[in-house]
């Protein structure tokens, strides 16, 4: 039987407030366990919080930036369960009137392919604290610290069919929250992370089949081999006779498996009712008007531009704006050198390939977009051939300066026309048997003058100039 995979994420992003969403207790990563955990967090008697503007301005960004329905009155509600990094005994979210209503967002498929994907809502809630499984021998410690961080639960239609589908989803939600300023989108802190709802139905069936839930995955790599495997997982179970049962499992990255965890719960389990501590959210036109005005350049608005503007294709703008910092040191490398199309030809090649051998992001390359500029521009001169080129970038990441102070210092220049032209002229008076297959009209043999150009001039001959008179004087 052929089966058809339905995948619907939930993904959870902490927002870029530097206090919680309903305390002033700051967001800051990375303190002393507990530290951070106010009696509001903590929910002591007697204490009772107040919403925090800026989150819930984040929330309208993002609700603008997929074309959702802004709700103009929005209501907080208590999704109760217990669990030690709740120390309140519920959790404060929305239900039933969430702050983003329905939109979508359009991923791109392996084949070239536009595909829609629909977001079914975004709400706001607190984040719970983190329990510390291997801090003490046959104990589990609670660090309060993030119990009470504000997150966007960003909830799509289970439109995607496939592991890779849900993975270029992902990757487009996290480039979004990135270019709107309200998250970093940090994974390895916990930033952005997500739930798979994953199911299998025979092909052709319109019924979904029952669904398990694999719970907080941070990295596209894990989400795609957990998603592979539960799917493989279920239709084993289908197909030896047995039914799949509605839970939430856990995706262990070091044994590469998923494992049950607890039946999966139903809203009705929360018991969810509106919170009586907090007001309604009344948002205005007017202040959804401002912030649309203020929303910055998107990748898709930006990707458009580096087209039209700068000439790249459809192909390089689109890699240079999957990322935001990329997308500018890339505008700025640009600019500087006043060469679009060679710096993005750097940047896509050179330079994120030895970012990726080294396991850097952009912001921690050692060649600024300033350095790289500097020796695009001397390239595009002609004072360098590109063989230098690699040369001086490999010295700049080295930390050697920049492009004009190791130009300097290894002499680099490249070889006259003259003395090009008369290395060509010995060669050819060298090689007459490959004079003649050129005349023969194998072209092929034109790679071979040119190394052995190349090789006499010790790499300094410009490989355009070598081609241009080859052809002229072969000829």
């Amino acid at each position: 039987m052929e089966w058809e995979t339905v995948i619907g994420l939930e993904i959870h992003t902490q927002l870029a407030t530097t206090s919680k969403i309903f305390s002033g207790a700051s967001t800051a990563y990375g303190a002393v366990p507990n530290t951070q955990a106010c009696a509001v967090d903590l929910g002591l008697p007697g204490v009772l919080p107040v919403v925090n503007k800026e989150a819930i301005t984040m929330a309208i960004k993002f609700g603008l930036a997929i074309g959702a329905e802004v709700s103009r009155h929005s209501i907080f509600a208590r999704k109760n369960y217990f669990y030690p990094d709740l120390p309140k005994g519920y959790q404060i979210s929305q239900m039933d009137h969430p702050i983003v209503g329905e939109g979508s967002v359009d991923i791109e498929l392996e084949n070239g392919n536009t595909k829609t994907i629909g977001v079914t809502r975004a709400h706001l809630e607190e984040d719970a604290g983190k329990s510390l499984h291997d801090a003490y021998d046959g104990m589990t410690g609670i660090d309060l610290n993030r119990a009470g961080t504000p997150l966007l639960e960003i909830v799509s239609e289970p439109d995607m069919r496939s592991a890779k589908e849900a993975v270029a989803y992902m990757k487009k939600i996290h480039s979004l929250v990135r270019y709107l300023e309200i998250s970093d989108g940090n994974m390895q802190e916990g930033s952005f992370r997500c739930d798979a709802n994953v199911s299998v139905r025979p092909k052709g069936q319109k019924e979904f089949g029952t669904r398990a839930e694999l719970k907080n995955i941070n990295s596209f790599k894990n989400v795609e081999k957990a998603i592979n495997l539960e799917v493989l997982r279920q239709i084993e179970v289908i197909e030896s006779g047995d039914e799949v049962v509605q839970e939430t499992r856990l995706y262990d990255a070091d044994k590469n498996e998923t494992r049950s965890m607890r039946s999966k719960e139903e809203a009705m389990d929360y018991r969810y009712f509106p919170d009586p501590d907090l007001l309604p959210v009344e948002v205005t036109d007017a202040e959804i008007s401002d912030i649309q005005d203020h929303l910055p350049e998107l990748p898709a608005a930006k990707q458009a531009r580096f087209e039209k503007d700068m000439g790249l294709s459809t192909y390089d703008a689109a890699i240079l704006t999957v990322d935001k910092d990329l997308a500018s040191y890339f505008e700025e490398a640009a600019d500087k050198s006043g060469e679009a199309k060679l710096t993005a030809n750097w940047v896509i090649g050179d330079l994120s390939g030895r970012l990726n051998k080294d396991d850097k992001t952009i912001n921690q390359s050692p060649i600024s977009a300033d350095m790289l500029a500097g020796m695009l521009k001397r390239l595009a001169e002609n004072a360098i051939t590109s063989k230098m080129a690699k040369e001086v970038f490999e010295a700049m990441w080295n930390g050697e300066g920049d492009a004009d102070t190791i130009i300097e210092k290894r002499g680099l220049k490249p070889a006259d026309s003259g003395e090009v032209e008369k290395i060509i002229d010995d060669i050819i008076a060298s090689n007459p048997d490959q004079v003649e297959q050129f005349k023969a009209g194998k072209g092929k043999v034109m790679g071979f003058f040119v190394g052995q150009v190349m090789k006499a001039s010790k790499g300094k001959a410009d490989p355009a100039q070598v081609n241009k008179l080859l052809t002229e004087k072969l000829k």
